[in-house]
């Protein structure tokens, strides 16, 4: 695949998969986003191993090229079916964990950043997805990345659940059903939920709602729930 696509700013960039001799391109600009993080940031870098894995097969992986300067990429993973799977957070029965992928990692070279790299990256990836092996899109973002989180509702992602992962961290687990809505759109109840709530937002989750944007009311960012 290539496809060519003008920024906001009038240049054009050509986005194509990303293969296995393309490492060290992609862990290059990875390290010059790090570099360019305030402390505390949500980023969590992927090692040469784990892009290797993507790479090779278990995964698809994309970006944008300025001039030859890969400036963007944005990654799905193929994981692995293990009891830390997010199917099974979001509460798929262990027969459909196969059809899951993960939305991964994204970056953006700072010197491009402000132009929707990262929607338009994600939008692209979305339908290189192969719709015949994979039914659902999943993935983790913390509460409070506010940039993480409108990304994943732009590409139709909803939260499903609110739990503790990866030992001891807070994360929503957001999904995409590729076959359709998780919500009928004509018959919707709707609530806002503070984001800094977690035992409310849970029991929400907990009884069938689906958290579907995100939005700032008197300062405080609060979570809107359908059902």
């Amino acid at each position: 695949m290539r496809e060519k696509h003008l920024l906001k700013n009038g240049r054009e960039i050509t986005i194509k998969r990303l293969e296995a001799d393309q490492l060290d391109e992609i862990l290059i600009l990875q390290r010059k986003v790090i570099e360019s993080l305030s402390t505390g940031s949500f980023l969590q870098p992927l090692t040469a191993e784990e892009f290797s894995y993507i790479l090779n097969g278990k995964g698809l992986m994309i970006g944008a090229y300025y001039q030859e300067q890969l400036i963007a990429f944005r990654a799905m993973l193929e994981p692995e079916l293990d009891e830390e799977h997010l199917g099974k957070d979001a509460g798929l029965p262990r027969s459909e964990w196969p059809l899951v992928l993960y939305s991964e990692i994204s970056n953006v070279d700072p010197d491009f950043q402000g132009n929707g790299l990262q929607v338009l990256l994600g939008k692209v990836l979305m339908k290189q997805v192969d719709s015949q092996r994979f039914r659902y899109i999943c993935t983790t973002v913390a509460p409070f990345n506010i940039a993480s989180l409108k990304d994943k509702f732009a590409h139709g992602m909803q939260i499903v659940a609110l739990k503790v992962k990866y030992g001891d961290l807070l994360r929503y687990i957001l999904m995409k059903d590729l076959t359709g809505p998780l919500i009928e759109q004509d018959t919707l109840d709707c609530c806002f939920v503070l984001m800094a709530d977690t035992e409310q937002q849970q029991k929400y989750l907990y009884d069938g709602w689906k958290g579907t944007g995100i939005e700032q009311v008197d300062n405080q960012w609060v979570v809107r729930f359908e059902k």
